[in-house]
């Protein structure tokens, strides 16, 4: 049987919403709604959906911060709110907008206390060293965090959430504010950790690149249920959403209509540039073997469908 280190069953999380003076009045919430939730060792997740949604609230009911209403959940095989103390051994969590650090400390003094909370023997030194090797922290470990720059500050609290080996490791927005530099550096260390220490990952983000370079798996929700499960590819065929081939010529061409597996989107510039929508199942090296017959090829480049997009159009379709 496949190691879980996320099951979930009918998990349900409602909140009573009161406003008004002297005669109040409530009403009732439902963030998270009879959700079903598997996620096995070793894989990598992408939890995906609009703001408010019920990302986050699932989050804290996985690691025990909240109390389901309603249904069940074990991560790592505890159960959140009972085993808090135990759980914590065995999850790491960043949250982009919040900090696990000491804010006046120098960093390599967080991770002395992190040692000390975890209640880590001396071989943490050996996991501290291949972090700050990976996430390159060696030189700004003595600068205190509110010195830190936004990037620095992020790949310190990734390494906070891995100093103690945890199985499961969950990003809430990781990459948000950060350069194209950091983000790349980031998702390089994130893909090696895995690869490396079997690390799960559960990933929330609307960046379209963390959820083709880090994830297997994708689930969106809406308004606290699952709206779809699967992969980034057969979503994007489902919603209908397309990657678009923008074709930069070295003169002025025809409008390249009629290329196998693809649909004339626009040309611009006189037909300098044109832009072709990828039907299903093609591939852009058979695309640019068929232009190149046709026009004088300068530059070629790759769209990808906007997340936020592809998933408006999955709500659109499941409200239809």
């Amino acid at each position: 049987m496949t190691d879980q280190i996320v099951h979930a069953r009918g998990l349900t999380r409602d909140f009573t919403i009161r406003s008004g003076g002297w005669r109040r009045t409530k009403r009732v919430v439902h963030a998270v709604v009879d959700l079903d939730l598997e996620i096995s060792a070793g894989e990598a997740v992408g939890y995906i959906g609009a703001n408010g949604a019920g990302k986050s609230t699932t989050i804290k009911m996985l690691t025990g911060i909240l109390a389901p209403t309603s249904g069940t959940v074990q991560t790592c095989g505890l159960q959140p709110q009972r085993s808090r103390r135990a759980l914590a051994r065995q999850i790491g969590v960043v949250f982009g907008q919040r900090s696990q650090l000491w804010w006046d400390l120098p960093l390599r003094e967080s991770y002395r206390v992190l040692a000390s909370i975890h209640r880590l023997g001396p071989s943490h030194r050996e996991r501290l060293d291949e972090l700050i090797d990976a996430l390159d922290l060696a030189g700004f470990l003595d600068t205190p965090v509110r010195q830190l720059s936004l990037g620095q500050r992020i790949r310190g609290e990734i390494a906070a959430a891995l100093l103690h080996s945890p199985r499961l490791l969950i990003l809430d927005e990781p990459t948000i504010g950060l350069d194209v530099l950091s983000k790349e550096r980031l998702r390089t260390f994130l893909v090696s950790e895995r690869e490396t220490h079997g690390t799960t990952l559960l990933l929330t983000t609307h960046d379209m690149d963390d959820v083709q370079r880090l994830t297997d798996r994708i689930i969106v929700v809406e308004h606290g249920r699952v709206a779809y499960t699967g992969d980034l590819p057969g979503l994007v065929r489902r919603v209908g959403a397309d990657r678009v081939v923008v074709l930069d010529l070295d003169e002025p061409s025809a409008p390249l209509d009629g290329v196998p597996g693809t649909r004339l989107i626009a040309t611009e510039h006189e037909g300098l540039r044109q832009r072709l929508a990828l039907l299903p199942g093609a591939t852009a090296a058979k695309v640019l073997a068929e232009v190149a017959r046709r026009a004088p090829l300068r530059d070629l480049t790759i769209e990808e469908p906007d997340i936020e997009d592809v998933v408006r159009r999955l709500y659109a379709t499941q409200r239809s």
